[in-house]
């Protein structure tokens, strides 16, 4: 199996002075090519942290982190930034879409600077949104909106897809819904996708469960059984 992510004795401590915060405590872990990974553990136990690293959006204070064969800790952030363009989409709890622009001017952000980005109106329809293509933020639902910043994400053909508590502002209904989505990209395109949650039942629609707690991983479980979204209990 094709190793995507790799890290070796990752450590990542916030300085603020009269305190030090070990965000991340000396983390091996490996993410592979293809899988949907769910990260689970309460706030502060480090897989935010995890996964702005390997996103390129933060450095660790030591340790290693491989994509491929590209050490990413060794990278300026001029090369960090080359690299999240490229190889990296994300999905954060909230949009972050522009109230201006509509669903297909949020994507064309992203497919104008991408190298080889998918049409917007086929990224949005990926995510099932065909008929909302030039709608504004304002005039959709939230599930509606997060659906715009996957389809966004997944417009770069990204090879890895992180998302940071994507249903963390939904209610269970809607979260079920972006969750279906997340699973269609993963099936679909194959896109290696790493989901940061806090609710334990979101681990069921897995290829694995990492655990984390104190800025350690505490176990990695394979889940043998996968469940589709829509049969998660909240």
């Amino acid at each position: 199996m094709d190793t995507v992510f790799r890290t070796k004795g990752l450590t990542k401590i916030y300085d603020t002075g009269t305190l030090q915060v070990r965000a991340l405590d000396g983390v091996d872990l490996e993410l592979y090519a293809g899988e949907l990974a769910v990260l689970l553990g309460p706030s502060g136990s480090g897989k935010s942290t995890l996964l702005n690293i390997l996103g390129g959006l933060d450095q660790a204070t030591s340790g290693h982190v491989w994509f491929h064969d590209l050490e990413l800790t060794s990278l300026n952030a001029r090369r960090l930034t080359q690299y999240r363009r490229d190889h990296v989409g994300f999905v954060f709890q909230f949009y972050n879409l522009v109230a201006s622009l509509t669903a297909r001017e949020n994507v064309q952000l992203v497919t104008d600077v991408a190298p080889n980005p998918m049409p917007a109106d086929e990224a949005l329809a990926q995510v099932g949104l065909e008929h909302r293509l030039d709608h504004f933020p304002a005039e959709m639902s939230g599930g509606e909106q997060q659906r715009v910043a996957i389809a966004r994400a997944i417009a770069k053909r990204p090879e890895v897809l992180l998302c940071d508590e994507p249903t963390g502002a939904l209610d269970s209904k809607t979260g079920v819904q972006v969750l279906e989505v997340l699973r269609e990209v993963n099936d679909r395109l194959g896109t290696t996708t790493a989901v940061i949650t806090h609710n334990a039942a979101i681990r069921k629609m897995a290829h694995r469960v990492v655990y984390f707690l104190d800025g350690r991983i505490d176990r990695v479980e394979q889940n043998e059984t996968r469940i589709a979204p829509a049969e998660i209990t909240w």
